[in-house]
């Protein structure tokens, strides 16, 4: 996935993008992380084709996704989303809320959606809990069944927003395994986080991302150890002691 010289910017003048370029390979892991309201979110939701960008392109496969008449509809389908609040119909089951997308969206046989959807499940040790409802999971299996969800479209890409920030530090920490799992598999994920042990152990590239712009990118060692600009340092210095205390 790239995008070339994306721009978005709200009515108050407040540049959440402001001509940002970047790709992602077949198998990487990307971490984009940078202060509260700099943006990131935005940029994570104008790559996924959420929200429409001002200027720019983004490219899925080579295919650009921001071209005029392309099915918006169809090319979602190739992407897998996770975002901060987890987004779980209460009246389905687990199965039945990863199902639900391939049945009606991708249009599959009711069979052919229910094995997808359990093979789904089971990527990320929801097996057991296949015929629970969400009230009856913990936030950190919910936040599962919203990942099975998004890798039972089999996607190009897994877009992450943040899967942690609504969990406890012990179910963040069974959601981050589920997401070194997913690591060793190859799935290519492109993930706005604050968790810097995972973007240690998985991350090929970590982005720090400020004010609407990619300010620095490089290896976690390379942020860990000597990042080049004062901004990205601070912020360094900052998560290191909060993960410290944690």
């Amino acid at each position: 996935m790239e995008c070339r010289h994306l721009w978005k910017t709200y009515e108050n003048h407040l540049n959440a993008i402001k001509d940002v370029s970047m790709s992602i390979g077949k198998g990487e892991i990307k971490l984009i992380f940078g202060p509260s309201g700099s943006g990131k979110s935005t940029f994570l939701r104008c790559m996924g084709m959420l929200t429409p960008v001002d200027k720019g392109d983004i490219y899925l496969t080579g295919e650009c996704l921001t071209d005029k008449g392309v099915n918006l509809n169809l090319a979602r389908a190739r992407l897998g989303f996770v975002f901060q609040q987890i987004y779980l119909f209460r009246h389905l089951t687990a199965l039945a809320n990863v199902e639900l997308a391939l049945r009606y969206v991708l249009k599959l046989p009711k069979e052919a959606a229910r094995e997808r959807a359990l093979q789904a499940l089971r990527e990320v040790n929801m097996e057991e809990w296949t015929h629970h409802y969400p009230a009856q999971l913990s936030g950190g299996q919910q936040q599962r069944v919203g990942i099975a969800r998004a890798l039972a479209h089999d996607p190009k890409i897994m877009l992450l927003d943040e899967p942690t920030s609504a969990l406890d530090p012990e179910l963040t920490a069974e959601v981050i395994d589920t997401l070194r799992d997913l690591a060793k598999e190859g799935v290519t994920m492109l993930v706005v986080s604050h968790e810097m042990p995972f973007a240690q152990e998985v991350a090929d590239e970590m982005i720090f991302y400020d004010q609407g712009s990619i300010v620095e990118t490089g290896t976690p060692e390379h942020f860990f150890n000597n990042p080049e600009s004062e901004r990205a340092r601070r912020f360094m210095t900052r998560l290191i002691k909060k993960t410290q205390r944690e």
